[in-house]
């Protein structure tokens, strides 16, 4: 029983360790709105070009950060799938 809670704690120090390295991007706009966004769902940057900010739109604006958003989010669970899945051989349990 010892040696499973070992390998358990190993795998979940290994799956943070993994967590920690992803980076993504989601965007919205057609790129005019860019969010990075780590492995632990941070945002580490929001990015908007300019033209956006001439058209004085803030509604759009506010569409397009939170579309932007939740690209970032949906591309760390499915990276986060995926470094689960190459750790442990199966995928997260829902």
């Amino acid at each position: 029983m010892k040696n499973i809670m070992r390998e358990a704690q190993k795998l979940q120090v290994k799956l943070l360790e993994e967590l920690r390295k992803i980076k993504v991007e989601g965007s919205a706009g057609g790129g005019m709105v860019r969010i990075e966004m780590d492995g632990e769902q941070t945002v580490i940057s929001v990015k908007i070009e300019p033209q956006i900010l001439e058209d004085k739109d803030i509604s759009m604006l506010e569409d397009l950060i939170l579309a932007a958003f939740n690209d970032a989010k949906k591309k760390v669970a499915e990276k986060t799938q995926e470094s689960f899945k190459s750790i442990t051989g199966f995928p997260i349990p829902t």
